[in-house]
């Protein structure tokens, strides 16, 4: 029984001696905090939404105290320019946080590699190699079939009057789009509901088994060239042919750690943000009708759109943009560490503090946009604002030199997939609801199509069912073993708090992991975090139980 006493107040010492040894300066503002627990307390199930109120009293540059980790928040696009460009070479480094860890094989990817020499390098074969122009347009007529198969799906549907999960479709296309631009093969996905353990060591057979035989099936195949080389053929033949004297020796680790990225980021973001502008536009009907009228004239009497037809379509880029400001698939980014001691406006940063950029509220900021609660495509008539990270208003991708390197990739299955999915007909039987911050639209939608389809077709837009459902690549639960995660998961067993929540995207959901996973690094600094955790409300667990796996197999 003495043992905690003792431990607690081991933890406040360490804590008091850390402090006085830490350089403050000028530090941002920021709200009162607990020990042990920071401001770990205010974040909820949401943070990019609690971090956007606490912002509005302690201003856009924020220091919140996450368990024993500073963490900066910025909330406008100033504050946003400062770290992705002005400080960008202090500041584009990654925390070493352990799910991402064990998600990309120690650090071996792109997105979550620290800053160094090996970082650089492999950018480098990301954008020269994986997702440059030349890349991303040999992967055209995998895009345009498997567009045509959804649209045959959407359209036999429609026949037959039967209901279609516009959001299974959605992350179906991505998927299936994914597979075929990775492996070079036609997968079917299925989405099968299990419990969390059966989840994990599935998740754990399928991948270690399944792609070391994708890589023996490429390498027993023989060599590809041009274009007909998959991502897996790039990142073999790299393999094969490096010396020596390259900068960076790969591995099959690496390859990976790289595929893992792809799957994680490019599955989720077009997916998501294809139901957004879906579900918007179904609430827009005047802005729907624009978007159809543009599109049908451009296809005139062709019967469908091709990627070379997308570029013509100005109208449907602008509703593009609006989905992407006021649902971004990544609200506060991929976390950045300071190496080094900058100033954010009149205020001192320390090394080694943690950076979320809220991507989320800059794109509602009334300074920038007007109405910015409403959705409003015409914001961007005459408005050179674009997705590529050099204007810090919208910036869905990111900034700087971590930017997402497939953006190319992903908005050109978003632009293709939208054109063909609005040359429908849609009608909303009854109000669209959208719930306070959880991206479930539940509407019964009438769709007549132009395509001579008279039959009514019902959509269900219940985004919370797959959003982190899909990937059953992703390790970032792999923290539950702790003893903290532990004395979570007993708190919320009996409660139905993880049946209430509800994630706008993966990415949102991976950072609320990788904010919980810095309040789990904390056990080995403050060793009686495991034991109090037993006392703290359920309401304070960010814990989401996967419902879903993957299931792929390749067709003959």
């Amino acid at each position: 029984m003495l043992l905690i006493p003792f431990l607690l107040l081991l933890s406040l010492l360490l804590i008091f001696i850390k402090t006085l040894t830490t350089k403050k300066g000028k530090l941002p503002p920021g709200p009162p905090k607990l020990p042990i627990l920071g401001n770990l307390h205010q974040l909820g199930p949401f943070p990019h939404r609690s971090t956007w109120q606490l912002s509005k009293k302690h201003g856009p540059i924020m220091l919140l105290q996450l368990g024993s980790t500073p963490t900066l928040v910025v909330s406008s696009a100033e504050a946003a320019k400062e770290v992705l460009k002005i400080h960008d070479l202090e500041c584009w480094s990654r925390p070493p946080l352990a799910g991402p860890k064990r998600l990309t094989y120690n650090f071996q990817d792109v997105a979550f590699a620290p800053y160094g020499h090996y970082w650089k390098e492999m950018r480098k074969i990301c954008v020269a190699e994986l997702f440059s122009m030349k890349r991303v347009q040999s992967f055209q007529s995998v895009r345009e079939e498997e567009v045509d198969l959804l649209i045959e799906s959407v359209s036999g549907s429609a026949t037959l009057a039967n209901p279609v999960d516009l959001s299974k479709c959605s992350f179906s296309l991505t998927a299936s789009i994914i597979f075929r631009i990775v492996f070079g093969k036609q997968f079917q996905v299925n989405l099968t509901t299990i419990s969390y353990k059966k989840w994990y060591l599935r998740r754990k057979l399928c991948w270690e088994a399944f792609v070391p035989r994708i890589f023996s099936h490429h390498l027993d195949s023989g060599p590809t060239k041009g274009d007909e080389e998959d991502i897996v053929d790039v990142l073999l033949r790299m393999e094969k042919d490096q010396t020596q004297n390259d900068a960076i020796q790969l591995t099959k680790d690496h390859i990976k750690a790289i595929l893992m990225d792809i799957f994680v980021a490019g599955i989720d973001t077009a997916a998501i943000s294809m139901i957004w502008a879906m579900a918007e536009l179904a609430r827009k009907p005047t802005a729907m009708k624009k978007a159809q009228n543009e599109i049908r004239s451009c296809v005139g009497k062709k019967g469908k759109l091709t990627e070379n037809d997308v570029s013509k379509l100005t109208y449907l880029n602008m509703v593009i943009k609006e989905t992407l400001r006021l649902h971004p698939a990544g609200v506060l980014l991929l976390p950045r560490e300071t190496m080094s001691q900058i100033k954010i406006g009149d205020y001192d940063i320390n090394p080694r503090t943690r950076i979320a950029v809220n991507v989320w509220a800059i794109g509602r900021d009334p300074d920038i946009w007007d109405n910015p609660e409403e959705f409003i495509p015409e914001s961007f008539i005459d408005n050179p604002i674009d997705l590529k990270g050099q204007h810090f208003e919208l910036l869905p991708f990111g900034g700087g030199r971590r930017i997402c390197p497939g953006i190319n990739m992903g908005m050109t299955v978003l632009e293709l997939a939208l054109a063909n999915l609005l040359y429908f007909d849609w009608k909303h039987g009854r109000e669209i609801l959208v719930e306070y911050l959880v991206p479930t639209l539940s509407a019964t939608i009438s769709t007549g199509t132009s395509r001579s389809f008279q039959s009514s077709l019902n959509i269900g837009m219940k985004l919370h069912h797959v959003i982190c459902d899909l990937i059953c690549f992703t390790e970032s639960l792999n923290y539950v073993n702790s003893p903290i995660s532990r004395a979570y998961m007993c708190n919320i067993g009996t409660t139905r708090h993880h049946q209430r929540m509800r994630c706008q995207s993966v990415n949102q959901l991976l950072y609320q992991y990788y904010l919980w996973s810095i309040y789990i690094s904390c056990t080995s600094s403050h060793p009686t975090v495991a034991g109090l955790c037993r006392f703290v409300p359920s309401s304070l667990a960010v814990v989401v139980k996967p419902r879903f796996f993957i299931w792929v197999w390749c067709s003959n």
